[in-house]
């Protein structure tokens, strides 16, 4: 993978405090690596931050936006980026430690075999550690419902961290996306799926943030639902998922 280009994006609102950490532990696990920063106008000044890291490190960007716009937003912002910049690869992560940097090299490696690579959480070797009930139970309910409703065989379709080939994302209609928050990761695979992607999964260990505060909540949950379902009406539709 010598000759391929790869991004790293990070969708950030108040992390601040992971911010920098986090960049310098990818860059240790993939010192080729550029990292874009789409940054959702966080109060605590992570986009300051993330300008002051850019300055002092070319293989940094950063992407500001208006206000808190929605994860899903602002990973099609990230899309977007890698599109215009003719990367081979795009590898979004949690900016809070969730996702733990360790684990890029595999998935790179599984590339070669793969349009898009997601570190599973719920494949043999994948855990979590540090949450309740609450949240196995809404992860566990989504990914099932995704899976029934969208005809998707992967295990985990509601986690961020994954690798896409930047040249089937250029396939995508990203008009036609309805997510804005989280449901975004359900819809991507699903359009992918549609254009006939190659997924595969390798395992990671999801940890609970290092600081600040999650911003799932069960209003993004049942809007998740609401996604998902509406997808599934395409799919019988025959809705296209491609450019025009």
């Amino acid at each position: 993978m010598t000759d391929d280009r790869l991004l790293i994006s990070l969708c950030t609102y108040n992390e601040r405090e992971n911010l920098a950490d986090l960049i310098t532990e990818i860059h240790e696990h993939a010192p080729q690596a550029d990292v874009v920063v789409v940054d959702d106008n966080s109060p605590d000044g992570t986009g300051d931050l993330a300008d002051e890291l850019a300055a002092a490190d070319s293989r940094i960007h950063v992407e500001h936006r208006a206000g808190k716009l929605g994860l899903g937003s602002a990973t099609l912002a990230a899309f977007e980026f890698a599109m215009a910049a003719d990367y081979t690869y795009l590898l979004n992560m949690d900016a809070d430690f969730s996702h733990h940097p360790r684990y890029i090299p595999e998935l790179l490696n599984c590339m070669p075999q793969a349009d898009v690579t997601i570190g599973s959480r719920y494949v043999s070797g994948g855990d979590i550690v540090g949450w309740g009930f609450k949240r196995h139970f809404m992860s566990r309910g989504v990914n099932l419902y995704a899976r029934l409703l969208l005809g998707l065989s992967t295990s985990d379709n509601s986690g961020a961290f994954r690798c896409y080939r930047v040249a089937k994302l250029r396939e995508l209609d990203f008009s036609a996306i309805r997510a804005t928050g989280y449901a975004f990761q359900e819809e991507i695979l699903y359009r992918l799926r549609r254009i006939g992607c190659r997924f595969v999964e390798t395992p990671v260990v999801f940890e609970d943030r290092r600081y600040g505060s999650s911003k799932i909540n069960m209003g993004e949950a049942f809007a998740a639902v609401g996604v998902i379902f509406l997808l599934a009406i395409d799919r019988l539709r025959g809705v296209p998922v491609t450019r025009a």
